[in-house]
């Protein structure tokens, strides 16, 4: 049998694996396509273009490669993923595309995975500088970690997105490596801020809030890749259910996870009835557009949420078959078709508003899905962690 924890028996070993044979078959397809380079963020019909390591999101491939490592044991995976720490240390150092929060999935699914897994100094190092750059991004007055732009930028100052939620392992990391406690306190303070301000009374979420940086003071919450300023992005809400899932693994506050089964329950009372949610969460409808991506997130996040509730806690099983069956229907309905795609995970959204990446791969979305089933076949110490 396949087990995220002793107690809870979720799939058929044989059929993990071979959801897990799906997904790397298809990474290995790409494999030949980025050696030295990265897929974009999201595909365009289904087909990931090469870009170099300047984006947001290249740690996810990194990442999966990681995963499939992990998961296979096969030394081209771990070739692969390795060869790339030094594009990764050269960003750094060259201070490339690295003026935003999202350092944290950048380094920690390249650099941190790399000294963990294989003693790399080059990652460590690399890392440790990501997370000094992540750090300076810490405004003390609004206590939260600046998402974009340059830090004196009035349109850019203190404004938090909830995706930043994934970004902050990278500080508790950096504070355990180092012994430095200023990088935990940056990142327990952040996500205390995001607890108060990101998440509304009915425990949705902003996507995007904006704090006041000369008196600390909340100005107003909006939203950047949702709906509206009034609805619930569904994949803000999903990095809101990992995060703080997350944040109760590196603080040990049970508020956290509290909050983590609080969003989790308004995601799932809004799944159609597939169990993929749609790209918002004011839409609940079968016809409606679905994101793959927001739903890979989502299952991580309900099996974080699971593995740290009691056993006698009735959350703890059903939180973990809403993923299961999540990641059943993903694996049934939303792959990416064998030929014509370089993706894993078909109809996720990037960006509707601005019409990118709709109803195409992306990647994260196929890093997460990756990531939920390692974690569903096997005792696994995330990279997050």
């Amino acid at each position: 049998m396949a087990t995220i924890f002793p107690d809870t028996i979720l799939l058929e070993r044989s059929q993990a694996d071979a959801m897990i044979d799906r997904a790397i078959a298809r990474l290995d397809r790409a494999m030949p396509d980025f050696q030295d380079t990265w897929p974009a963020p999201s595909s365009k019909d289904g087909v990931y273009p090469a870009i170099g390591n300047v984006e947001w999101t290249n740690g996810f491939w990194t990442g999966m490669l990681w995963l499939a490592w992990q998961l296979r044991g096969e030394p081209r995976h771990r070739r692969a993923a390795a060869r790339q720490i030094e594009s990764f240390a050269d960003r750094v150092d060259r201070r490339i595309a690295v003026d935003h929060h999202d350092l944290g999935f950048l380094y920690t699914l390249s650099c941190t995975t790399a000294w963990r897994l294989t003693s790399d100094q080059r990652a460590r190092t690399a890392a440790l500088d990501a997370a000094a750059l992540l750090l300076s991004r810490y405004d003390p007055i609004a206590m939260v970690i600046q998402a974009w732009g340059d830090m004196s930028d009035p349109a850019q100052r203190g404004r938090m997105i909830i995706d930043c939620n994934l970004n902050l392992p990278l500080l508790w990391w950096a504070a355990a490596e180092t012994g430095d406690a200023d990088y935990a306190g940056a990142a327990s303070a952040h996500i205390a801020q995001a607890a108060h301000y990101l998440v509304r009374p009915d425990r949705s979420t902003f996507h995007t809030f904006y704090m006041d940086t000369e008196t600390g003071a909340p100005r107003f919450g909006s939203t950047h890749q949702g709906f509206s300023d009034e609805s619930c992005w569904s994949r803000g809400q999903a990095w809101g259910i990992y995060g703080f899932a997350l944040a109760f693994r590196h603080t040990d506050d049970p508020a956290y996870l509290t909050l983590a089964g609080q969003l989790a329950d308004y995601l799932i009372e809004r799944l159609p009835s597939d169990g993929i949610c749609c790209w918002d969460l004011i839409f609940t409808g079968d016809e409606d557009m679905r994101d793959s991506s927001a739903a890979a997130i989502a299952a991580c996040g309900l099996l974080e949420l699971a593995g740290s509730l009691p056993v006698s806690d009735p959350g703890r099983m059903r939180y973990a078959t809403v993923a299961t069956r999540m990641l059943t229907e993903l694996d049934r309905s939303y792959l990416a078709p064998v030929t014509g795609s370089n993706g894993i995970l078909a109809h996720g959204v990037y960006h509707w508003p601005n019409g990118v990446g709709v109803d195409e791969c992306c990647i994260w979305g196929d890093y997460f899905y990756l990531e939920a089933l390692t974690r569903l076949r096997r005792d696994w110490l995330p990279y997050w962690a």
